[in-house]
Formats: structure tokens, sequence, C-alpha cells
């Protein structure tokens, strides 16, 4: 219901602020470039996102039905089952879901964006087959999409490289502050839909894994700390791929052990990756055309310049403020916020505390709209309950980590 009136109030604020333009300022284009716009996102839904990530889901769906066959996944859910039970507690410890769980999260720790996705989906499509109201997001389902959506990233490769790109002396200098920011961010996330499920999470296996992965990014932190630029790179570079090469390995070795037929059995399971591609594109067009409608009728630069405006009135420091556009925009569009990312390095410069700042944003969060579109429109989810908002104050504390930390770090 959530997302029902949220999509239709980025339509109605849309036209209401065109309609404004037009009347008060004689905006003749402002019709056209909305239109405009809302056909090329339902282009952009369709060719650049459904249809390559159809090849990507095929391929990996396939992977993964070998590591489920091969015991992998059980294997996997059986390690981190005490834990996860805590966060899911509808979810059986040694349930499939939390080994998918698993590798989604890992793959998107390790930045492989286009891996994480199919492994996300087919988690969702496990929680899914729990799930005794099938039109209403289960609470183990809306747990692991908040944590998802929180956007938990070891390295920001693509960020560190387009600071180096634009001439950044040190690109991986936000390294730390971005790693702390997310991981404050995911922390929230579980303490958030926690209390909202009535989660007991003060308890000793909590507080034990939590301690030790806090424990374990700390040494991670402490060593990346103290390597050079051109050593980052590598470790950036070849890392995330590397665990991804030797998951794929494992996984047929696993396969050949278990002696199944792994080309057979490869071919089971890819098959749903194109059925779930075709799936999610009503759900994809109809967000990102909104979202193209919100952004294109300019109601976004309103947003901005009244946050502004109150911000100086309370005395604030406001040097933090030209890059809120990033923040307001990450959650509704990854593609929207890495362009003005790019384009606040380009005016402030990508060493400035502005250009900085941005970066962080970029790294600290995830697009909760569109993540919300895929993930429950892929299982036909309709009744989202407080996901959306339980997402965005989870997007809102990683900005606010954000900004404290850069004004610690670089201001």
């Amino acid at each position: 219901m959530a997302l029902n009136y949220i999509w239709i109030g980025f339509f109605l604020i849309s036209f209401a602020v065109a309609l404004i333009k037009f009347i008060f300022s004689g905006d003749t284009e402002i019709f056209k470039l909305i239109v405009e716009g809302m056909f090329d996102s339902a282009k952009v839904a369709v060719m650049d996102i459904a249809l390559p990530l159809a090849g990507v889901m095929t391929f990996f769906l396939g992977l993964l039905n070998i590591g489920e066959k091969a015991g992998a996944i059980n294997f996997l859910a059986r390690i981190i089952g005490p834990f996860f039970h805590q966060l899911f507690p509808e979810v059986p410890k040694n349930h499939p879901a939390n080994g998918q769980m698993i590798m989604n999260f890992s793959a998107n720790m390790l930045g492989l964006d286009n891996a994480a996705t199919p492994f996300g989906l087919r988690a969702m499509q496990s929680l899914q087959d729990l799930n005794p109201t099938k039109e209403t997001a289960s609470n183990a389902q809306i747990m692991f999409l908040v944590l998802h959506t929180s956007g938990l990233t070891i390295i920001p490769l693509g960020v560190m490289a387009q600071r180096s790109i634009l001439g950044a002396q040190d690109p991986s200098d936000i390294l730390i502050p971005c790693l702390i920011a997310t991981y404050i961010a995911t922390v929230a996330s579980i303490i958030i839909t926690g209390f909202w499920q009535r989660i007991n999470l003060f308890n000793r296996i909590f507080i034990g894994w939590i301690g030790s992965i806090t424990a374990i990014l700390g040494l991670l932190l402490w060593y990346l700390s103290s390597q050079t630029k051109e050593q980052l790179e590598i470790i950036s570079k070849v890392g995330g791929n590397l665990i991804l090469l030797i998951i794929v390995v494992a996984f047929l070795l696993g396969g050949l052990r278990k002696k199944i037929d792994l080309f057979g059995t490869f071919v089971d399971g890819a098959k749903a990756g194109f059925e779930t591609s075709v799936k999610i594109i009503p759900y994809l067009v109809g967000m990102l055309v909104a979202i193209s409608t919100f952004r294109n009728a300019g109601v976004m630069n309103y947003l901005v310049e009244g946050l502004k405006y109150l911000i100086a009135l309370t005395g604030m420091n406001t040097d933090f403020s030209d890059s809120l556009p990033v923040a307001l925009m990450r959650p509704i569009s990854g593609s929207a916020s890495r362009a003005l990312m790019i384009d606040s390095m380009k005016q402030f410069g990508a060493d400035s505390f502005v250009g900085r700042l941005s970066c962080m944003f970029q790294s600290s969060a995830d697009t909760t709209f569109y993540i919300v579109a895929l993930y429950f429109g892929s299982v036909g989810i309709k009744k989202t309950r407080y996901a959306i908002v339980a997402g965005l104050i989870a997007d809102f504390i990683g900005v606010t980590a954000a900004i404290l930390l850069a004004y610690l770090f670089f201001h």
C-alpha cells in the first residue's frame, strides 16, 4: 500500500509542479521534457536493465542450482544459521534461503552487483515460499530487503575509479569513512527493523556475531589503511572477482563430487533467470517512469533548495548542503545519483569537501525504491508494509553518519 501511494505521489506532485511552472513562469518546454523522460525511462527499464539482467540472471541462477544440489548452499546455511535465526526467526536454521542471502550480502560487500542481484532474487523467492500471505511482504522479506538497501560495501571500486578519472590526488581516501558510514547504516537497519518486528537482539548469539564482524572489519580497515593507492587498486580489482571465480569453481567441483548432471542442473536453474527478468519488467517500468517524472519536473531541485534554506536558518555549518542532491537522489535512482556525484566533483573538485562527501553518499546507501520494485516485484508482493519507511530511515542514518565522518576526516 505504501508503494502505491508513493508511486501515485510522484506523478501528482510532478504534474502540479510542472503546471505551476507553466502558469507562473511560462515554461513551455516542461511538459515536453517530462513526457520525453517518461518514454526514455520506460526504454531504459527494459533495454538497459531487464534484458541485460536476463543474461546475468540466467547464468547465476543456473550456477546457484548446481550449488544447491552440490550442498554448498546448505553448508553456508548451517554456518550462518544461528546468527540469521536471530534476524529471521521465521526461517528455519538450515533453510537454503540463509545460504542464498549470505551469497547476496557477500557479493554486495565485494562490489559484485551483477552477481548479487541473481543471488538476492533467488533468496527472495525462497523467502516467498515460506510466506503464508503471498501478496503481503513477510517479516523475513522486509528484514532482507532493508539490509540490502543499507548497501554495505567493503571497497567502493566504482566510486574510487570515478574519483581517479576526475583527478583526485588519492582516490582511495574515502575508503575508511565510506566503510564506517555504510556499516553504521547496516547495523541501524538491523536495529530499526528488529524493533519494528519485536525481535530481541540483545542476546549472546547476536552480540557475539556483531562483535566478531565489527572486529574483522576493524582489522580489515587497519590493513587497508596501511596500503598504498596502487595496492588498494589491485586489491579492489582482484579480490572480489577472484572470490567469485573461486565460488564458481567450488560449485562445479562440489557437483562433480556429488556426481550430479552439471549441465542439465545448470539449464534447469537457468530457465528461471529469463522468466524472472520478464516478470519484473512491469514493476521496473512503473517505478523508473515515476522517478523520471519527479526528477524532470524539477521537484528534486526545489526540495534541495528548501532543505538548504532550512539548514541555514538553524545556524549550522552549511558546507555539506551542496552535496545534498546526491543524498536525496540515491534512494530513488542509482544512475541519477551517480551523475550528480560526478557533477559535484566537476563543479567543486574531486578533492573538495563537497566532492568527497558526494562520493560518500553514493557509497553509503543503495537505491531503496528500485530495490523494492525489483525484489518484491519478482515474487508478486503488492503490500510492502513498512519496508520502504524502514529502508529510508536506515538511509537517513547512513547519510547523517556520512556527513559527520566527512567533517571528521576532510573538513
